[in-house]
């Protein structure tokens, strides 16, 4: 298993240094989400075969979680998670503002809860019928076919 390397003359493509540093499940995963536009490279947006370099500052949008993370060394390949942890290290504004978003999913009211509970009963349903049945001459006739006059 090939430990992490600072060395400045080693060259590991964008693609590949995320899959290593386990932010995506495969390498064709972080190569469309580089594509989409969705990784930043020293702010600007990048191609997949990018090389990376020690002191590169990265910016992932993963879902709705936006990182901020700064290469601390390569490796081209996935190892285990404690390695890849130590490839980069992630800044305190973004560490500040992942914790503010899950505070505030957590805070948040349930959606389900906005929901009535269980099934219609038999008056929410005539009530429903009765609003299928309002538009005017809806259910009169109902034909793809051409009027014949």
């Amino acid at each position: 298993m090939k430990t992490p390397s600072a060395d400045s003359t080693a060259k590991v493509r964008l693609d590949k240094w995320l899959w290593a540093a386990r932010f995506y499940k495969t390498r064709s995963l972080s190569s469309e989400e580089i594509d989409k536009g969705r990784v930043k490279l020293n702010g600007a947006s990048v191609k997949p075969s990018r090389d990376v370099k020690p002191g590169d500052v990265l910016e992932l949008r993963i879902g709705h979680e936006v990182r901020t993370v700064v290469v601390r060394a390569l490796s081209g390949v996935r190892g285990p998670a404690p390695v890849a942890a130590l490839l980069f290290e992630e800044t305190p504004e973004s560490l500040q503002q992942r914790h503010e978003a899950a505070e505030l999913r957590r805070l948040a009211p349930e959606p389900a809860h906005s929901q009535p509970l269980g099934r219609p009963t038999k008056r929410d349903r005539r009530h429903i019928e009765g609003l299928r049945d309002s538009p005017p001459g809806w259910n009169d006739r109902w034909s793809a076919s051409l009027d014949q006059e």
